[in-house]
């Protein structure tokens, strides 16, 4: 499950602000900020989750999990 830091992370990453990202997923910013500040789950229906997945990992994100570990990285490949 993806969480809020992770989505905040990876925008960071890519250097992206929330609206690039909106642009990206084909949401609205207010989507990516309620995403974004959220504590607990992301509160977004599951398709929209999916579009700012599918939007980050196209631009060289990637949610990684080793043991209790949750991380994001930067594919520097897909980076441009």
């Amino acid at each position: 499950m993806i969480r809020p830091f992770q989505i905040r992370a990876g925008r960071a990453l890519l250097g992206w602000s929330a609206a690039d990202l909106a642009k990206a997923a084909g949401i609205s910013v207010s989507s990516i900020t309620r995403a974004e500040t959220a504590e607990g789950p992301v509160p977004l229906k599951a398709d929209i989750l999916v579009l700012v997945i599918r939007a980050l990992r196209g631009a060289g994100v990637d949610f990684v999990k080793q043991g209790s570990k949750i991380g994001v990285v930067l594919d520097t490949a897909k980076e441009g």
